[in-house]
């Protein structure tokens, strides 16, 4: 409980559950999920401990998504980390040990926030979608069981046949072994008969001498503590006698030191009122001068504040001019430049015997223009695969002669048929059946 002043904060130290998934990846970097449940809380049994959790994480709610994160990557940092070392089977195999091995690097990581793990339950590990290892290694698993049990049953069948011999077998020897047995063993204990008797003699004997060498002991331990009740009565009585005198001296130094103590409370409080005077007399000085010296301070900061002020103003004003000269410069440059090329311009077209068309082929060769449409009309063509087809209509096929409409007539005809040739390679489609078919392709019927 708090004095008068302190303050008291009162949070819970109740353990929280933390359930959440872990994704890993073993040492063949294949990736899995390990469902977990942790029950955490403070230690309250170390007071250490508890100062370190009552400064780190009571401040949150122990819910909040704060202190969830802070738990939640310890656990997954640690047990990536655990994961990354491991193969997957021996995850796999070794569940008991993994989880053992989890909680004890967590809690080395939880202890330095007074946290401590109570219950740690760590399900069973579960694939990573697109990566069915624990699917497969289990169909694997059925099939190994599977054959196995042929096995077995192969093996039984095997063995109930031999079996079957070796027991009739057997069982003659045993009876002839146990005949031979039976023999042996009743000799035998005619002699352990007599050995017996023997050493219950003895033994009684032994008993006897043990039993009066006790009662002598006893008798003798008797007188030695009647002796010692005698020496602790007398010692009683004369004890009793100087605590008597003891105690009557302690009773009037109590009454000294009690007088003693009455006058030093008297001086004390004399003392302390004069001290207290000369505090706050003292105190009064302090304050008074502390204010003098901050109102001083605070001129002095303000005519500081000033005084930059106006060395900014004056920065402003320099930059402001280095722009303006900056741009001027790059402007004059600007006008140089157009200058230089027009004086080059006109010297070329002068080389090139005033010809606009020479200089337009000189600029466009110049800077790659012919070279990059060259470049376009390859890959606008790059993976065509055209057909060419030459015909020849007769021996008059390319002469003009007369006939005049006729003539022009017939030259239309003959272009047709390349053209329908080149139309069905290139989309597949036929031309109607009225104006003709196709050398290897069926004709059709008009409706």
């Amino acid at each position: 409980v708090g004095g008068a002043g302190q303050r008291c904060t009162r949070f819970d130290i109740l353990p929280v559950n933390y359930t959440f998934e872990v994704q890993a990846m073993s040492a063949e970097k294949l990736p899995f999920i390990l469902p977990a449940v942790f029950t955490v809380g403070p230690r309250s049994d170390d007071e250490a401990c508890l100062l370190r959790y009552a400064k780190l994480i009571s401040p949150h709610d122990e819910l909040s998504q704060h202190v969830n994160e802070l738990v939640k990557g310890v656990i997954e940092g640690e047990t990536r980390v655990l994961a990354a070392s491991m193969t997957m089977e021996e995850i796999f195999r070794g569940t008991k040990s993994f989880k053992q091995a989890v909680f004890e690097n967590v809690q080395l990581e939880l202890n330095q926030f007074g946290l401590v793990i109570y219950n740690a339950n760590v399900k069973q590990l579960v694939d990573v979608p697109g990566h069915e290892y624990f699917s497969y290694l289990g169909q694997k698993t059925q099939q190994e069981a599977v054959n196995q049990a042929k096995v077995d049953v192969a093996e039984a069948r095997m063995k109930g046949e031999f079996g079957a011999k070796e027991r009739d077998g057997m069982t003659r020897q045993n009876a002839a072994k146990v005949d031979a047995e039976t023999k042996v063993y009743t000799v035998k204990r005619q002699g352990d008969g007599a050995k017996e008797e023997a050493k219950v003699k003895v033994e009684v004997k032994v008993f006897e001498n043990e039993r009066e060498a006790e009662v002598t002991e006893a008798n003798a331990d008797l007188a030695m503590k009647k002796a010692g009740w005698q020496r602790q009565a007398m010692v009683a009585e004369v004890e009793a006698a100087k605590a008597v005198a003891i105690r009557e001296a302690e009773l009037q130094v109590q009454v000294v030191r009690t007088n003693a103590a009455r006058q030093t409370e008297k001086l004390k409080a004399e003392l302390l009122s004069k001290a207290v005077v000369d505090y706050e007399m003292k105190v009064q000085q302090a304050n008074w001068e502390l204010y003098n010296r901050q109102k001083a301070a605070e001129v002095l900061l303000y005519e500081q504040e000033k005084a930059a002020e106006a060395r900014r103003a004056a920065f402003f004003a320099r930059q402001r001019e280095a722009e303006a000269e900056l741009y001027a410069k790059q402007m004059e440059a600007e006008v140089a430049m157009g200058d230089a090329q027009s004086a080059y311009l006109s010297a070329m077209l002068g080389a090139l015997g005033g010809s606009y068309a020479a200089l337009r082929d000189y600029l466009m060769v110049s800077s790659g223009v012919y070279q990059e449409m060259a470049r376009i009309n390859a890959v606008a063509i790059k993976g065509l695969e055209p057909k060419i087809s030459v015909w020849s209509n007769g021996a008059d096929a390319g002469e003009a002669g007369d006939g005049g409409a006729m003539k022009e007539l017939a030259g239309v005809y003959r272009m047709l048929p390349p053209l329908l040739t080149t139309v069905h390679e290139q989309t597949g489609m036929l031309p109607p059946a009225w104006m003709g078919t196709l050398t290897g392709e069926p004709s059709s019927t008009s409706q």
